[in-house]
């Protein structure tokens, strides 16, 4: 089994209830959510659209990089998610931050996540479910915040 974090987010429709409405789904996929963040407030990016609602969860699996990402991409259809441009509004929206202590770099899928550092609206979240070194890069969510800043995330529930 390999564990892996996800980030969660969602800033249209009833944003609570599509994040936790989403870990059922992904548990309904034999995918085992085993720590949970709170959840997060966030400016959208780019401004002007609704609000975030973002969590991070660490899950355990054999799945390969490449079929978790068809299954969360899944998930995300099943919320109506659909192809839109880059930005764009989304009831749903789920990525790979890391998969175990494996680096991917295709045109499909990039892990670590590639902007993970620029993105307190996920380290804030992260910071929750990995107190110690993240997989990989050896610093801790908290150094990486620290850096990002807290500019416009906020905590809001819990799961």
């Amino acid at each position: 089994m390999t564990t892996c974090y996800i980030a969660l987010g969602s800033n249209l429709g009833d944003r609570l209830a599509n994040l936790r409405a989403a870990l059922a789904a992904i548990d309904e996929r034999g995918i085992a959510v085993t720590a949970r963040s709170s959840i997060w407030e966030s400016e959208s990016v780019p401004p002007g659209q609704p609000p975030y609602l973002n969590a991070v969860v660490a899950i355990e699996t054999m799945l390969s990089p490449e079929d978790l990402l068809s299954e969360l991409k899944a998930v995300e259809w099943q919320f109506g998610r659909r192809p839109s441009p880059r930005w764009s509004p989304r009831p749903l929206d789920l990525d790979i931050l890391f998969h175990g202590d494996t680096r991917v770099e295709s045109p499909a899928l990039t892990v670590p996540h590639p902007r993970l550092g620029e993105r307190p609206f996920v380290l804030a979240p992260l910071s929750d479910v990995i107190r110690g070194p993240l997989p990989v890069l050896g610093v801790t969510a908290h150094e990486v915040l620290a850096r990002a800043g807290f500019h416009g995330v906020s905590r809001y529930a819990s799961f």
